[in-house]
């Protein structure tokens, strides 16, 4: 056995945009120019799609992992701050809920916060769930601060991520890849050599240029010219599990700047509302054999706010994953690997979890089969468990007005998601899986949002004195609202901490 290193000395990233910039700043930053060269190749002829504006809390920890100032951050990509998302017309048409960043414990253990509340429940008393949220109750009242800043106050139990401008993230994480060394060259490819092994070689571009590599990172998009044009690796269609096939976008001028997303569900799907702090971002995400593109198109025009800063613009995807993500001396990320609909905010973080997986199984030229198959695993687990997420948005409903939201309640749904259901449904919790996204707390409040509540409350929660527990509730609801009644409005926050700079205004 040859157990000799062969150390990767050059990664070619093809493709640019937030997957490709993402990928290159992670690189850039964990190698030193010596140890590995990184060259992305991308061609402004082909351009980015460019719509994933909203991101979910670990986004922070990228950008902390990358030592990239956050303030600065934010308003070199005009970005607004995030505390969750607000469900409107999910379960039934009127109705809406809020999905919050953060813990929901009133300064309890959550779990037995959290039982203690269905308890009460029980006695009849009227807590809402998101009364007890710090993000939801700020993002009720439009108010923001940041929670380490308030540590010693309920506020601190709150987490936020960001809305920002995807092409300005691209270009600033450009910049930061560059000044740690990474080459980037502009250029189409046209032709990709593989060696008799089946691994990749070299590309060549439009240009007549060839450019070698160790190994290659495919972030190319749905075109999937390395993974799947190259390599032929296949793609695991969940059309049958989420029907969303097509979403039609546009920006608007900004009229509110709230501190969360705005997900509306619609006859064929949903429209999201993206503020940043300069303009709006606003999407139809719908189901093509439910709803035309012109219907598609009314429905937005009819749905947005403020003056059209820019055309509307129809995209076509197909969900599902690819099992193979890596294969050979080929690693794809974002679109190139799979896409979920971005009803959670999850294509950023999935080309994140992608490289923390990869770094994780960092190989040498050989690319052991072991490293190869524990990534692919890890990664569909990610997929699945997001698809899942997703699912349960949908399939909770209690909505037949329409053709698309009957199909939802008769869909058949994943075995891994109607066991989660089904424990819940009983306990209140989720079946153990290994370092999940999305933690009980979100299921409890998506779950509580469209009306599926634990059946019963822990019998371990009988030795708490449910007066002593009412007191203690009381207590939390009035010292968490007088907090934030003296918070700044979000807006104000930004103003006065992190207006966007004028260079990219």
């Amino acid at each position: 056995m040859n157990t000799s290193m062969q150390p990767i000395r050059k990664i070619v990233i093809v493709g640019g945009g937030s997957a490709g910039w993402i990928a290159a700043a992670v690189l850039g930053s964990q190698f030193s120019r010596e140890q590995l060269q990184v060259e992305l190749v991308e061609s402004e002829e082909i351009g980015t799609i460019g719509v994933g504006e909203s991101t979910i809390p670990p986004f922070l920890e990228l950008l902390q992992s990358l030592n990239i100032d956050e303030r600065d951050f934010i308003q070199q990509t005009q970005a607004s701050f995030k505390l969750g998302i607000e469900f409107s017309d999910w379960r039934v048409k009127g109705e809406s809920y809020f999905h919050p960043f953060g813990t929901i414990s009133a300064g309890m253990d959550e779990t037995v916060f959290y039982q203690s509340w269905l308890k009460s429940r029980q006695l009849g008393d009227g807590y809402e769930l998101q009364d007890f949220s710090p993000a939801s109750v700020m993002a009720s009242q439009k108010k923001f601060m940041l929670p380490q800043q308030a540590q010693q106050s309920p506020i601190g139990e709150a987490r936020y991520a960001l809305h920002l401008d995807a092409k300005l993230v691209a270009d600033y994480l450009r910049r930061h890849a560059e000044n740690n060394g990474v080459k980037r060259t502009e250029g189409r490819v046209t032709d990709i050599q593989c060696r008799q092994d089946g691994f990749i070689d070299n590309l060549t571009l439009a240009n007549g240029e060839q450019i070698h590599g160790d190994f290659f990172i495919d972030c190319s998009g749905f075109r999937a010219l390395l993974i799947e044009k190259t390599l032929g690796t296949d793609y695991s269609d969940w059309s049958h599990y989420l029907p969303c096939d097509r979403a039609v976008t546009i920006q608007t001028e900004s009229t509110d700047t709230p501190p969360y997303t705005r997900a509306g569900a619609k006859d064929a799907g949903w429209m999201w509302r993206i503020p940043l702090q300069r303009r709006t971002g606003n999407g139809y995400v719908y189901a093509s054999k439910f709803c035309s593109d012109d219907e598609a198109l009314q429905t937005l025009l009819a749905g947005v706010e403020g003056k059209h800063l820019t055309e509307p613009h129809v995209i076509p995807f197909r969900t599902g994953v690819r099992r193979e993500g890596w294969k050979a001396n080929c690693l794809s990320l974002g679109l190139a690997s799979g896409f979920i609909e971005p009803l959670e905010s999850t294509a950023i973080h999935l080309v994140v979890r992608g490289m923390v997986h990869f770094m994780r199984n960092f190989p040498d030229r050989r690319c052991d089969a072991a490293l190869v198959r524990e990534y692919n695993r890890r990664m569909l687990m990610d997929y699945e468990e997001i698809r899942d997420f997703i699912v349960m948005h949908y399939c909770l409903t209690r909505r037949d007005d329409t053709p698309f939201w009957r199909w939802w309640q008769q869909m058949e749904r994943p075995q891994s998601l109607q066991e989660t259901l089904d424990y819940f449904a009983v306990k209140g919790e989720l079946p153990e899986t290994m370092d999940p996204l999305f933690a009980a707390v979100s299921w409890r409040s998506v779950c509580e949002g469209m009306g599926l509540r634990p059946q019963k409350y822990s019998a371990l929660i009988d030795k708490f004195d449910p007066a002593v527990t009412r007191a203690h509730f009381e207590r939390y609801l009035k010292a968490i609202n007088e907090v934030v009644q003296k918070l700044p409005g979000h807006a104000e926050f930004i103003q006065k901490n992190c207006p966007h700079s004028q260079e990219t205004a």
